[in-house]
């Protein structure tokens, strides 16, 4: 991982930086957010470069700490009174137009591929299709919000699809890592994202866009007549 080229961590850094900046300009520049989303980098950065998430022989896995918790404030946010008024008052314009960072966080994992650290299978080369709903947001941002020619029920679609999208990267990831349950790319495993910065990427911007999915759905299906 030490001798990767020094653009792929600089255009991933990049696309952290830039899901973050937009997520943020969604809760309408809420500091507590920024703060709570800058701390949480801090804290597995440092984690990740102790070298902890290196063991991977542990069941579970260490990786779980990456991702549990996220998962978890997500839930969290959804059942109580003050997470629901939160993710009402997010800008799901902005929201939509968020996932358009899948773009180059596809690009990165194809590099990363080119340097054998992710499989094959966990790019466009392969089985994952989710920069699909990267080209797509930037269509349903400016014809379902701004020209208002899409309705809801396209972008409740679409919403859905994506979340599809996400579900089948984040298996195939998990599932070519070499943790005790690998079932794929046993030849060349998901070692990446278990090194500084890569952790970044299964702790903060996969949750981000599974959050503003979620987010997205549940205001399209309270508001019918949008």
């Amino acid at each position: 991982m030490s001798n990767l080229p020094f653009y792929i961590s600089f255009v991933f850094l990049l696309t952290v930086l830039l899901t973050i900046f937009i997520f943020y300009s969604a809760t309408k520049k809420s500091k507590a957010t920024l703060i709570i989303l800058l701390v949480w980098l801090l804290i597995q950065g440092i984690i990740s470069l102790t070298g902890f998430y290196k063991v991977t022989d542990n069941n579970p896995p260490r990786f779980a700490l990456l991702v549990l918790p996220p998962l978890i404030f997500i839930i969290m946010l959804f059942i109580s009174r003050k997470g629901r008024n939160f993710i009402d008052s997010l800008d799901i314009k902005t929201l939509t137009i968020l996932h358009a960072v899948r773009i180059p966080v596809e690009i990165v994992l194809l590099w990363l591929s080119f340097q054998q650290v992710v499989p094959q299978i966990m790019t466009f080369e392969g089985r994952n299709f989710d920069i699909l709903a990267g080209l797509t947001a930037p269509v349903i941002f400016y014809f379902g919000f701004n020209k208002e020619q899409f309705g809801r029920k396209m972008i409740l679609v679409w919403n859905f699809l994506c979340i599809g999208l996400l579900i089948n990267i984040v298996s195939l990831a998990v599932l070519s890592a070499p943790f005790p349950f690998q079932r794929l790319a046993f030849d060349q495993p998901n070692i990446a994202v278990l090194y500084f910065p890569y952790v970044w990427l299964p702790c903060c911007i996969v949750p981000l866009v599974l959050f503003s999915h979620l987010v997205a759905i549940r205001q399209l299906l309270r508001n019918k007549n949008a």
